[in-house]
């Protein structure tokens, strides 16, 4: 419990910690954004770490002199990039061998080949967005090894992606995340950051539970 109220302090003033760790730390604290996002994004079990509301906090640290702008960008655009590759090849050569036919039930080989389809046909729309939505972010490249998707083609978009969410929250904290408002509300800005790029992602699940819902009464009248 202790541990969590902890990571939820962090996550909240993440700016604060972060002017903590460049104080103590100087240059290596590089090495440590480096590898938050690269567990973020590539291990499967570490979603809860912050994203979005990092890149924002660096760029806003950037803004006051604290970072170097232009090395943040390159080695957080790098670890996403890393992460994710990682993430793909661990769903890759895993997922075959733990979710083999009779095995989990709902993660059979069909299973399997209706995912790599899915992915040929829409991955890499689902790869660049799923970067803007956490948790989600961290599961998307295991689900895409799994499925088999071309690796040319996560390659692609995973950079694509990558690039795109780094410049857009740590621009965005550049530019705006030392203005009055947002400096004197910065907790209240992170938590956003935090919950409203998942309310797609939670009012889709709503609708998903609906159907089934649904269509359990339907089977249960018919």
């Amino acid at each position: 419990m202790e541990y969590i109220q902890q990571l939820i302090d962090f996550i909240l003033h993440i700016d604060v910690h972060l002017v903590e760790l460049t104080t103590a730390y100087g240059m290596w604290v590089y090495a440590i954004l480096f590898i938050i996002v690269f567990c973020e994004t590539g291990l499967v079990v570490t979603p809860f770490l912050p994203g979005d509301s990092l890149l924002f906090a660096v760029g806003s640290l950037a803004a006051l002199g604290a970072m170097d702008v232009t090395t943040s960008i390159v080695l957080l655009i790098a670890a996403a990039f890393l992460g994710d590759t990682v993430n793909y090849w661990v769903g890759h050569y895993l997922g075959p061998k733990v979710f083999h036919e009779g095995g989990v039930r709902f993660l059979n080989r069909e299973y399997l080949e209706r995912t790599h389809r899915f992915y040929e046909k829409h991955g890499g729309k689902t790869i660049v967005i799923a970067r803007f939505i956490p948790i989600i972010r961290t599961f998307a490249p295991f689900v895409a090894g799994i499925g088999r998707m071309t690796y040319s083609r996560f390659m692609l978009y995973n950079l694509g992606g990558g690039i795109l969410w780094v410049l857009l929250f740590v621009l965005g904290g550049y530019f705006f995340g030392n203005l009055p408002f947002i400096r004197n509300n910065f907790s209240l800005v992170i938590i956003a950051l935090v919950i409203i790029p998942g309310l797609p992602a939670a009012v889709e699940f709503g609708r998903h539970i609906l159907a089934r819902i649904r269509k359990g009464r339907s089977a249960k009248n018919g």
